[in-house]
């Protein structure tokens, strides 16, 4: 049951008190969500609409990093500058 009492500690840690990296990624699943959605709702067709949907993903993954910790990917916790 380690991997299960991992997981409900990342999910809680996660709600409480979210890293900057779980900020991006959480932005960046939402995105992929509404992208998805609209693209279904207007009919484009299944690959076009999840090859938009992930890259819209990428795309605000990138910005919202870059505006929470201003460096353009999330710099290692051990990285000396």
């Amino acid at each position: 049951m380690g991997f299960v009492n991992e997981l409900v500690d990342d999910v809680v840690g996660l709600v409480r008190d979210p890293t900057d990296e779980q900020k991006a990624i959480v932005a960046a699943i939402l995105t992929i969500i509404v992208v998805d959605r609209y693209a279904w709702y207007h009919d484009i067709p299944f690959v076009v609409q999840s090859t938009a949907a992930v890259g819209a993903g990428f795309i605000v993954f990138f910005i919202v990093s870059y505006l929470l910790t201003g460096h353009p990917v999330p710099p290692d916790s051990d990285d000396e500058e």
